[in-house]
């Protein structure tokens, strides 16, 4: 799969802004517009961290990955479906469905933090809506 060379720019600042949000999200310190997703690596098998924008309604966490199965992130809960969301501080495990042939924008529009929504919308390059049905918590 070709990576686009706005994707590739788009990585590389997205990098930087991650490691923060990932350290301020682990620490509880990071706006309630976030959320952290674990997967587990699909070679390493070990866990792996992504900051996300929190997608929360109930007990479905609702993603929209700007890079669709580009993102390692996507690839990894390809492999291995479940997962675990850290949303305001509380770890919640979950399972974790694409869902290409979902209306990325308008499930993007749904989302209840429209700012860090409409970012992610500018940014997007092959956008997948991931449905993540959590345990009762």
């Amino acid at each position: 799969m070709a990576r686009t060379r706005k994707y590739r720019i788009i990585t590389t600042l997205e990098r930087v802004n991650n490691r923060l949000t990932r350290w301020a999200l682990r620490r509880g310190l990071a706006p309630r517009a976030f959320a952290l997703l674990e997967t587990t690596g699909r070679r390493s098998g070990l866990p792996r961290h992504t900051p996300v924008g929190n997608g929360l309604d109930g007990d479905t966490f609702w993603l929209v990955a700007a890079h669709g199965e580009q993102a390692d992130h996507v690839r990894n809960l390809l492999a291995e479906p479940a997962v675990r969301v850290k949303v305001a501080g509380r770890w919640r495990t979950g399972r974790a469905t694409p869902l290409p042939e979902d209306d990325t924008g308008r499930r993007s529009r749904s989302l209840p933090y429209q700012w860090d929504a409409a970012i992610g919308r500018m940014m997007a390059t092959r956008p997948l809506t991931v449905r993540i049905d959590l345990d009762a918590g």
